[in-house]
């Protein structure tokens, strides 16, 4: 019989789960208060639980994060995780640090069909979406790696969905992951602690607006649909006019009064300043925050960081039109834990498969 894993579950999937034999709901409650608040997976350490139940469970389920294969501590504090999703592929997940919070940035796809130029992900291909078990599974073991402080509070205090892979592309089951984020009887954080990070897939945007918003991050990356075409292809199916609209619509229900544009400076492509003053017309309609990223290089890239004075330049046009703008400090890039910087091993199924990458795409439209 095959073990169900119940870090696929979130409340009312587990919920369901029991009463197919016969359980109350409370004991639903029990057991995702056990496996992600307490971080157990072993249903006889369960205390609380009918000791019938213990000895029942096994035989049915499992609790079964991602393998951790490896991890490394960059001298600033950044982690980088590897985990082994089986199949050939390992996906990874990048802790910060910062004064007042600790950020979880985690993958949702195997690879990224999106194949934008800038970033190491897209350039090892696709191999397939990731389980709710293995998205949460990367938090949930990373708790355990971090520990807590000595408050006894959990290190990580926000979730971004912006590793490996684009969230929104895998839609089902990163909401399932979004609505565990914001479960009390689960980590309980915040719509504001929350982010998805998407390149744009506008009908998967507002399916996200309405069934689970939380904040919202845009890769941009270029001020104009010739450049962005070329930095990040989805553009061409979904363009800037109508992503701008799609932002505008989502933050009629987004817990912040802004979204963020995460922008990747690269020397001499897209950090010039009639750039700037290019997105200050474009995001005129749109309240928004600037990330500026500074490029991470990776091999083959065949891109270069902007340099210092060129990026002063680039913010200080956006700062004079009263745009909020912040520079990304580059961290973690000694362990390529840096934006953009994350490979992992994919077992690349997007030459051989590409019709099956398209129609992933394709499904987040219909």
């Amino acid at each position: 019989m095959l073990l169900q894993n119940l870090l696929d579950f979130d409340a009312a999937r587990l919920t369901a789960w029991f009463a197919e034999s016969g359980e109350k709901p409370f004991r639903a409650t029990q057991v995702l208060r056990w496996m992600h608040r307490y971080g157990e997976a072993d249903f006889a350490a369960m205390s609380d639980l009918a000791k019938s139940l213990r000895e029942k469970l096994p035989a049915r389920a499992c609790i079964v994060p991602p393998l951790l294969l490896a991890a490394r501590m960059a001298d600033d504090g950044t982690r980088k995780f590897l985990f082994d999703v089986g199949g050939g592929n390992a996906v990874e997940a990048v802790f910060i640090p910062e004064a007042g919070r600790g950020t979880l940035c985690v993958s949702t796809q195997a690879g990224c069909a999106l194949e934008c130029a800038f970033c190491a992900t897209g350039k090892q291909g696709f191999s397939r979406n990731l389980e709710v078990s293995e998205i949460i599974g990367q938090l949930w073991q990373a708790n355990k790696a971090l520990g807590r402080d000595p408050k006894g509070e959990r290190i990580v205090s926000n979730v971004v969905l912006m590793g490996m892979g684009e969230p929104l592309a895998n839609f089902d089951n990163s909401v399932t992951v979004l609505r565990l984020l914001l479960d009390d009887n689960a980590y309980g954080l915040s719509r504001r602690r929350v982010t998805v990070s998407t390149a744009g897939l506008i009908p998967a945007m507002d399916r996200l607006r309405e069934e689970c918003p939380v904040a919202l991050a845009i890769s941009l990356h270029a001020p104009d649909d010739a450049l962005r075409d070329t930095l990040v292809p989805i553009n061409k199916k979904y363009p800037l006019a109508a992503l701008m609209a799609a932002c505008r619509r989502y933050l009629e229900k987004a817990p912040r009064d802004f979204v963020t544009f995460e922008y990747v400076l690269i020397d001499g492509v897209n950090d010039r300043e009639r750039d700037a003053r290019a997105l200050i017309s474009l995001t005129r309609q749109v309240s928004c925050k600037f990330n500026m990223i500074p490029f991470n290089p990776f091999p083959g890239s065949g891109y270069r960081r902007s340099r210092p004075e060129r990026v002063r330049r680039f913010v200080d046009v956006l700062a004079r039109a009263g745009i909020v703008t912040t520079v990304r400090k580059t961290r973690g890039e000694e362990i390529e834990a840096a934006c953009g910087q994350l490979a992992g091993q994919i077992r690349n199924k997007t030459r051989r498969g590409a019709r099956a990458a398209r129609g992933m795409l394709e499904e987040q439209r219909s």
